[in-house]
């Protein structure tokens, strides 16, 4: 059977979704915790490969089985197996030709900074510090120029072999609450490090160094140079997977 699983993790301690040789990947520790309660070499496909420090609330993956544990029972099962930053949250029996990859319609990813004179220690491992006073006003206007069909190859880092860079950003909501200013957005598709540099170089508008109506023209250069820089990966959350 096929098994689509719902994944919440902290990504702190790992390399990022994919295996990798030389380092730890949440695909690795899932894999073999599910092998462990499975007796079955297990290869699980995830909705997308979040970067390394990358967090996740709601990712998905799923894998073939022949298990005969109830499937209202394998989390519980899965998850006696794995680390204390990994959970699996649902599972659930899908068609045999379900990917979690190709099925997806859209993701949301959030993006949080923590906007204060001084850094918080709790936060500091799911937030971008910044100390200066931001213009969140300005920011949600240089964020509807995103909104749209449009091609992100200026919000792509560089070298990235994609087919095409043309990406449909559904919406890009900013919200601040207290210190947090909180960037949700979601699209079809993110290109590498679409989401973080697209969150640098709104910070960048908040902070003043380039104006809201930049937007277009670094959009249209399609030039990575003029877009923002990447912000650190333990701001940036997967947060849901839509199909």
């Amino acid at each position: 059977m096929n098994v689509k699983i719902l994944l919440e993790y902290d990504g702190t301690a790992y390399c990022g979704w994919q295996r990798q040789k030389n380092a730890l990947s949440i695909q690795e520790v899932l894999e073999k915790a599910i092998s462990s309660v499975t007796g079955e070499n297990v290869h699980v496909i995830g909705s997308g490969r979040t970067d390394s420090g990358v967090h996740a609330l709601g990712q998905v993956a799923n894998f073939k089985t022949n298990t005969r544990i109830p499937i209202d029972k394998l989390p519980y099962a899965i998850n006696s197996k794995l680390p204390d930053d990994i959970v699996v949250k649902d599972a659930e029996i899908v068609p045999e030709d379900f990917h979690a990859r190709f099925w997806a319609k859209s993701k949301i990813y959030s993006y949080t900074i923590y906007n204060s004179k001084f850094p918080s220690p709790i936060y500091r491992r799911y937030s971008y510090f910044c100390p200066h006073p931001l213009d969140v006003d300005a920011m949600k206007r240089a964020a509807q120029f995103l909104v749209g069909i449009h091609d992100f190859k200026a919000f792509m880092a560089s070298g990235s072999p994609v087919k095409s860079t043309v990406r449909h950003v559904q919406r890009l909501e900013i919200v601040k609450q207290g210190d947090i200013v909180k960037l949700e957005m979601e699209a079809n598709g993110f290109l590498y490090n679409m989401a973080r540099i697209i969150a640098g170089t709104l910070l960048d508008v908040g902070t003043g160094k380039r104006n809201a109506d930049e937007m277009p023209s670094i959009i249209e250069s399609k030039d990575r140079f003029y877009a923002g820089k990447t912000l650190a990966a333990q701001g940036l959350c997967l947060v849901k997977v839509n199909y």
